[in-house]
């Protein structure tokens, strides 16, 4: 069986849907003739955890752990407790100086992230156990995309096949304009990733769009192989809910700048014009929750429709998915980003619960709801759309039928995209590759 080697800053018990893209990567890898070895850390600074992760993983997948210099950790001590309450610290939020000081020196100091200290000693330490455990591909995943470096250190050195694994944007990422970097930093870090697109095997993406960017960047191939849904998780029917409720949820962390304020807006409307809905809307928030929110749901009046679930772990938010009347999926209100593909996305169609998207309605998520007919994708500011589908999918529960969807969702399987990726494996370790493939 051939070997691959998977650099990894996340990895359970850390939760989240970069996480789950290569835990089910590496279930389903030996199946089709490569076993997987993951290097990770061993004390990362995880924002959110999923210990029931772990048990995704098979037995015969061997992790190696090493220590990490982790700034975050000395961030948060220094920041108190409010550093740990907001989703995001990155974003156009007001910031105090102790904040407005730490995003310099994060932006200036660690380039091109907070985890680039763990490039040196990595590769020390890869260099050594290749050479009496040699594999045949190296794949980096990130953000944190200092792991890149890692893998192009190794590749230069050892002549191994290398693939990095790009599951968001590295200099259009939209956060980024919100970090004060210097002319001299931003020159370094796009360097930096030019360097990645241009000295690798192959890229690989995870959406269409960001592939055509990249593609449009470098000369190397660029494969896409988006996040997907495990059928596993979703094994044996599930109704929603019959408890009365309009239920709306969403699951996930929910942040600040991605506060759909029209939504809510339409929904108090709603409220306001038909006392039915009202009483029956349930607003599930499964997830991290920043308190912009839940302040902006209580400026419409909707408090007390709002169930706070707070974090749970994977095999609990399907379950809430499953269960639900119309899925709610916000993008972040942002320009850039329109080529991203939430993961959480893939199982919201695998919960065949119509959804509701925000954001651009000519963007990567909105391709994917129509090629699916899982949902619609709004503009964040359309009041008019937002309360047609709301009313539409209320009307179909008022007259005691549920909403559900049918669209073919089969490419998106664990399964096909494992498939798809041994594939580009293949091509990859056997040499030299040309024109760039997609995932389907």
């Amino acid at each position: 069986m051939k070997r691959v080697l998977v650099i990894a800053y996340y990895w359970p018990p850390s939760g989240g849907s970069g996480v789950q893209r290569w835990v089910k990567f590496c279930k389903y890898l030996p199946l089709e003739g490569w076993q997987p070895v993951v290097y990770a850390p061993e004390n990362a600074a995880y924002p959110s955890l999923d210990p029931s992760l772990e048990a995704e993983v098979p037995a015969s997948v061997e992790v190696i752990r090493r220590p990490i210099l982790e700034p975050y950790g000395i961030y948060r001590k220094i920041m108190g407790k409010g550093a740990s309450q907001q989703v995001t610290e990155i974003s156009s939020g007001e910031k105090t100086w102790k904040q407005k000081l730490s995003l310099w020196i994060r932006a200036n100091l660690f380039v091109p992230d907070p985890r680039v200290g763990w490039v040196c000693p990595s590769v020390r330490f890869l260099k050594k156990y290749l050479a009496e455990h040699p594999v045949d591909v190296i794949v980096t995943t990130g953000p944190p995309h200092s792991v890149h470096l890692i893998g192009q250190r190794l590749h230069k050195a050892l002549g191994i096949p290398w693939i990095p694994d790009f599951r968001d944007p590295w200099s259009r990422m939209y956060y980024l304009k919100y970090l004060p970097m210097t002319d001299c930093t931003w020159r370094k870090l796009r360097r930096q990733e030019q360097a990645v697109l241009d000295e690798c095997s192959m890229v690989l993406a995870c959406t269409p769009l960001v592939q055509e960017e990249f593609q449009a960047q470098t000369h190397t191939p660029v494969a896409c192989i988006t996040n997907g849904f495990d059928e596993e998780d979703f094994a044996g029917r599930l109704l929603p809910r019959r408890d009365g409720h309009f239920n709306l949820t969403h699951t996930g962390l929910f942040a600040a700048d991605g506060n759909p304020l029209t939504l809510w807006k339409v929904l108090g409307r709603m409220a306001a014009d038909i006392p039915a809905f009202r009483e029956a809307l349930r607003l599930r928030l499964v997830g991290r929750v920043d308190k912009e929110i839940l302040d902006a749901i209580a400026q419409e009046g909707l408090s007390g429709n709002v169930v706070e679930l707070g974090p749970c772990n994977h095999a609990e938010a399907v379950r809430e998915q499953r269960a639900a009347t119309v899925l709610l999926l916000p993008l972040r209100n942002d320009p850039q980003y329109r080529p991203i593909l939430p993961g959480k996305l893939f199982e919201y169609l695998a919960s065949r619960r119509p959804v509701l998207g925000i954001g651009q309605p000519d963007g990567a998520m909105a391709r994917v709801l129509a090629e699916t007919k899982a949902g619609v994708t709004v503009d964040w500011a359309d009041a008019a759309a937002t309360r047609s589908f709301l009313e539409s999918a209320w009307n179909q529960f008022v007259n005691g039928s549920v909403p559900a969807t049918k669209g073919d969702i089969s490419p998106y399987t664990r399964r096909a995209t494992t498939h798809a990726l041994a594939e580009l494996l293949e091509r990859v370790q056997k040499g030299p590759v040309s024109p760039p493939s997609e995932q389907n």
